[in-house]
Parts: structure tokens; sequence; C-alpha cells
């Protein structure tokens, strides 16, 4: 008689711990899918970065082709000036 009661103990024990492996299971497959979630977000947030710097660069070198001829133009007009009058 006592033999049946330590093995419907250990049944409840393995039970508990088999209900506690599901629980962990379940909030960890939780938590991976909103890992996955935030890391695809922030790939996202990268590559509109990226994108944005890579604009940014363009434009950068585009006005530097223009200001860079008209500064110089105006370097030249100003030496003309001075050269012509003084």
């Amino acid at each position: 008689m006592e033999q049946k009661g330590i093995e419907q103990e250990l049944l409840e024990a393995v039970r508990e711990i088999r209900d506690s492996q599901r629980e962990v299971v379940s909030s960890l497959s939780a938590q991976r899918t909103l890992v996955e979630e935030q890391l695809r977000r922030s790939r996202q947030s990268v590559e509109e970065s990226i994108g944005l710097q890579k604009l940014a660069l363009r434009r950068q070198h585009s006005l530097t082709l223009i200001a860079i001829p008209g500064i110089l133009a105006c370097v030249l007009a100003i030496a003309y000036l001075v050269v012509r009058y003084f």
C-alpha cells in the first residue's frame, strides 16, 4: 500500500515537471518570436539608414561638383577685379 502512495507521488511529481517544462518551452517560443521580430526591425532600420547615408553622399558629391567651380569662378572674378582696379 505504501508502495502505491510513493508511486502516486512520483507520478504527480513527474507530471508537474512535465507541465513546468511545457510552460518553459511555450515561454521560450514566445520570446524567440519576439527576438526574431526585433531582429527583422533592426535589419530594416539598418538598411534604411545605409540607404539614406548613400543618398546623402551622392547629394554631397553633386553639390561639390557644382560648388567648387562656382567658388573658383568667384575667386578668379575677385582677383581679376583687384588686379584691374589696383
